[in-house]
């Protein structure tokens, strides 16, 4: 059976709760690591280098650029954010299955870079629904919420580009449905090719 780790990206629209699935995730399956981004900006009060983030500067965040050891980056105001491979890669050798939470542009260049991971595409159960969870948040303005809705729409557009598709009516419901997921990529013949060939050579 397949024993090495798979790079899992989460994604979807805003209001979605990909967040609180990937944390219900890792809380129900213990081979599951959240990846780790990397900023330039400076740590906020609480946080915790390698814990939140990897908190590096603008002068080595730009040599991981040119050497091309992220899976991706952006630059955000005056800040770069980006996913080290370095991490990922150790994880997914040692067995762990990764988990990556990221923003749908950030998803499609991890995919160019990495097409063997297992791309999942975060849908709440109606644009309604998701208009619901995005006023409650009561951190936004109408315009906003309006902003917000208006992308959601357009970003729905990309979920041809994934893999599966899971629909988060209900949160324990999603974390099964992605569990299986996983269980299911770990059996295709295309990841076990070595077991099987070993099989027919014993035969």
């Amino acid at each position: 059976m397949y024993n090495k780790g798979l790079l899992i990206v989460v994604s979807g629209p805003s209001g979605a709760g990909k967040g609180t699935v990937c944390k219900a995730l890792l809380k129900k399956d213990n081979n599951l690591k959240l990846s780790v981004s990397m900023t330039t900006r400076k740590p906020r009060n609480g946080e915790v280098d390698g814990e939140n983030y990897f908190f590096t500067t603008t002068e080595k965040f730009k040599t991981l650029i040119e050497n091309n050891m992220l899976l991706e980056w952006a630059k955000v105001y005056d800040n770069y954010y980006g996913t080290p491979k370095e991490f990922v890669q150790k994880n997914i050798d040692e067995g762990h299955d990764v988990i990556l939470e990221i923003d749908i542009q950030g998803a499609l260049k991890v995919k160019d870079k990495y097409p063997e991971g297992v791309f999942i595409f975060i849908l709440p159960p109606s644009m309604e629904e998701l208009k619901n969870r995005i006023k409650k948040r009561g951190t936004e303005t109408e315009e906003e919420i309006l902003k917000r809705f208006k992308s959601a729409y357009e970003e729905i557009n990309f979920v041809s580009r994934y893999n599966y598709v899971v629909i988060n009516d209900d949160v324990d419901l999603a974390v099964d449905k992605i569990l299986a997921i996983i269980k299911a990529e770990k059996c295709r013949v295309d990841r076990n090719k070595g077991l099987y060939l070993e099989v027919k050579e014993r035969c």
